[in-house]
């Protein structure tokens, strides 16, 4: 590892898993989600192109999977142009600076994302008290310190642009974390969430285990600012995307996602913020 990158002091194993890890679904012909254990990856580009993007990087200690599913769709040696993240939780740096140290490649993120990514200041602790089942029960484990990427941060382009991501325009999402973004593509409506809102329940362990598709806010025990995340949803419904890849959950499209952020949006108290939370005004 790199003396300039390290791993928060309380980086470990996350004992989580569900019935889609280690499978992968082409989406579309450049959009490629991976599960691994209980988050989604994304890799962005057409196989025999040449290059690729990875729009975040998964659990701890999933980087050898990783970049064997990688060389699985755009051949041995292959190396993405950079590394873009959603947002900084542990589960979407997972294996963050593993994967820069193989590919010696750059990250990119939200401005409001930095401090979490350059070893200055931990996230809130999650909150084991908020509403929900299980998962959230056992949030205590989880990481929350920050990462240190060193000179391989970049912010990412003002104008909204991606960069490596031809067609794409990044979405500022706030709420589940100050700099979270989504990434949208108007010529065929195709979206990149993040966790700005998710597919399943990912509180409650039955559902994150089976998967059970549910049209969800952002997961309660890591999101801060519910007032924000409700405008990012409505920010993102309103762009009415065809087709969407979230962190958690399987990829939905058609009217199954339209009518879901639709009664979402217009439900958004009653079906996202939870009752009761240290993080709940």
């Amino acid at each position: 590892m790199q003396e300039d990158m390290r791993y928060g002091s309380d980086y470990h194993v996350i004992p989580a898993v569900s019935i889609k890890s280690g499978t992968g679904v082409e989406v579309l012909k450049d959009v490629y989600c991976y599960t691994d254990q209980i988050v989604n990856l994304v890799l962005f580009g057409e196989p025999g192109r040449g290059s690729f993007v990875l729009v975040d990087a998964g659990m701890p200690c999933s980087a050898k999977e990783i970049i064997s599913v990688a060389e699985a769709r755009f051949g041995a040696g292959c190396r993405p142009e950079a590394i873009l993240l959603t947002h900084g939780h542990f589960d979407h740096v997972g294996s963050l600076i593993d994967l820069v140290e193989h590919w010696e490649v750059p990250v990119y993120a939200h401005p409001a994302e930095l401090p979490y990514l350059n070893g200055t200041e931990s996230y809130p602790e999650p909150d084991p008290t908020v509403e929900g089942g299980w998962i959230a029960k056992m949030s205590p484990i989880f990481p929350n310190e920050p990462i240190d990427l060193g000179d391989r941060l970049r912010l990412l382009p003002a104008d909204g642009l991606v960069p490596y991501m031809e067609g794409f325009r990044w979405i500022h999402t706030p709420g589940h974390s100050p700099g979270h973004i989504s990434l949208f593509r108007a010529e065929d409506r195709a979206l990149i969430a993040g966790d700005a809102f998710v597919t399943v329940r990912q509180d409650e362990l039955y559902k994150v285990l089976t998967q059970k598709l549910e049209i969800c806010g952002p997961p309660r025990y890591l999101t801060t600012d519910w007032a924000a995340a409700k405008e990012s949803v409505k920010k993102l419904a309103d762009l009415n995307p065809a087709v969407a890849v979230t962190g958690h959950g399987i990829p939905v499209s058609g009217s199954e996602l339209s009518e879901g952020l639709k009664r979402l949006t217009a439900e958004f108290e009653w079906l996202a913020v939870p009752d009761y939370g240290k993080y709940v005004n």
